[in-house]
């Protein structure tokens, strides 16, 4: 093997698995659709109220369904036949999409219609992604499941800095109507990747409804240390280190206000991740991904912090290309430790949960920043959120070895297995027998459809 193809992002699942090539193929273009209505809704919100306020409702319209469904979708999805669940997502969200574009050809629907329709297919999205989360553990081998998840990223990444843009040519021809229309068309892809999958039953003890479900998969979260601590060095570069929110008051301060400045900010941070994915190949045939999370995260709150010191535009831009870098490796190493460290009986609870921790760190990390921002200024906040960042991912490791030293798909010794995470069934309960074993399978949630 060439260095360089050593260096690239590890291609054998595409050799490996038939089936997770093709739902890769299907969770792309669908990908590619979902961003196209994410830039769509935002245009239309804004041209027709041009208010912040709406504006902004609109994250909390794709936020809030996801945060609060999540858990409970995920205990569900743990009782479910995963390939069914998908495809229920699926469909529904395909509906949505159908239904702005009717609206979009009509005009007549008022703009809390539209974010009620963003905000049930958000609730869509929050059944797929845990049930699409387990695909990859049950496809490939453990070797092989940090390389799944590098080419989902990869693709998803790639379809974030194209859609966009395409959305933004589609809306200057032919309309709102016709780019909410295309994203619906994207699912019959998604259809393709999916529909020829088999029944996926949870292995193992089923969860039990309703809450008591939830319970149980924040008992395992609160018990394994390797996974807790992957989402709570997760949390700490987010919550503390997010900079988006600061990028407009620092281009103001040091940079003279200049919007192209302002918007190679954010293309840096893009740019880094994109070239850490595409060259993850190293990465993912390390067997410890908690280290590499470690040293990824620290890297991420040392750079931002160093862009909050310098002076040079050029030099600001290195720094946030390396941070973005940074986090595509920690948000890799992170998803290849919940999804080889948990058991498939609670795989659906977990993803679920590491899906809010992705949505609400950055977006608490935001409000974060803009506070202390407001108390002193966009580099005082920068500088100190990168130091608390650094300070919090190093008290982490230095209290979990587990984290410091596992191998993917590793056991801690300490973790609470699926059925020790619920009470024992009474004497005159039969024993739950597992599943029987089925083809395995993969696919990848998309950003923004399942």
């Amino acid at each position: 093997m060439s260095l360089l193809s050593r260096a690239l992002v590890d291609v054998r699942p595409l050799r490996t698995s038939p089936v997770f090539r093709r739902l890769l193929i299907g969770r792309t273009v669908s990908t590619l659709g979902g961003f196209m209505t994410m830039v769509t809704v935002m245009y239309q919100v804004w041209d027709t109220t041009h208010s912040s306020v709406w504006s902004g409702a609109v994250g909390l319209a794709q936020a809030l369904p996801l945060i609060g469904v999540g858990l409970f979708a995920g205990a569900w999805v743990d009782r479910a036949d995963r390939r069914r669940a998908y495809l229920l997502s699926t469909v529904g969200s395909a509906a949505c999409s159908v239904l702005l574009a009717v609206q979009g050809f009509t005009g007549q629907v008022p703009v809390a219609a539209v974010l009620g329709l963003v905000a049930v297919q958000s609730s869509f999205g929050a059944i797929g992604a845990p049930a699409a989360g387990v695909f990859l553990p049950r496809l490939l081998p453990k070797d092989q499941v940090a390389a799944g998840l590098a080419l989902n990223q990869v693709t998803g990444q790639a379809m974030m800095l194209l859609g966009p843009a395409v959305a933004g040519v589609v809306l200057g021809w032919w309309g709102v109507g016709v780019c909410y229309l295309v994203d619906a068309l994207t699912f019959g892809m998604a259809f393709y990747g999916a529909y020829g999958l088999p029944a996926l039953p949870p292995e193992g003890e089923k969860s039990r409804p309703g809450v008591q479900g939830v319970l149980d998969g924040l008992r395992f979260l609160t018990g394994h240390r390797a996974v807790r601590g992957a989402l709570l060095v997760d949390l700490a570069a987010t919550v503390l280190a997010m900079p988006a929110s600061l990028f407009p008051l620092v281009n103001e301060e040091r940079f003279g206000g200049d919007p192209r400045t302002l918007g190679l900010f954010l293309s840096a941070l893009a740019v880094g991740g994109v070239a850490a994915t595409a060259l993850s190949g190293p990465v993912t045939r390390l067997a410890r991904p908690g280290p590499v999370m470690l040293c990824s995260a620290g890297v991420w709150g040392t750079a931002l912090a160093l862009f909050g010191l310098t002076t040079s535009a050029w030099a600001g831009l290195g720094m946030l290309a390396v941070a973005g870098a940074a986090d595509s490796v920690a948000v890799l190493s992170r998803a290849t430790i919940v999804q080889t460290r948990t058991p498939d009986a609670l795989l659906g609870r977990v993803t679920a949960a590491e899906a809010i921790v992705g949505q609400a760190g950055p977006n608490l990390g935001n409000l974060r920043g803009g506070v202390v921002a407001g108390w002193t200024s966009g580099t005082t906040a920068l500088i100190t959120g990168g130091l608390m960042c650094l300070a919090a991912v190093t008290a982490v490791g230095t209290t979990t070895p587990e984290l410091r030293g596992g191998r993917a798909g590793g056991t801690d010794p300490q973790a609470p297995g699926p059925q020790a995470a619920m009470p024992a069934a009474p004497p005159d309960t039969p024993p739950a027998t597992a599943p029987p074993a089925t083809a395995p399978l993969a696919a990848a949630p998309p950003a923004t459809a399942p």
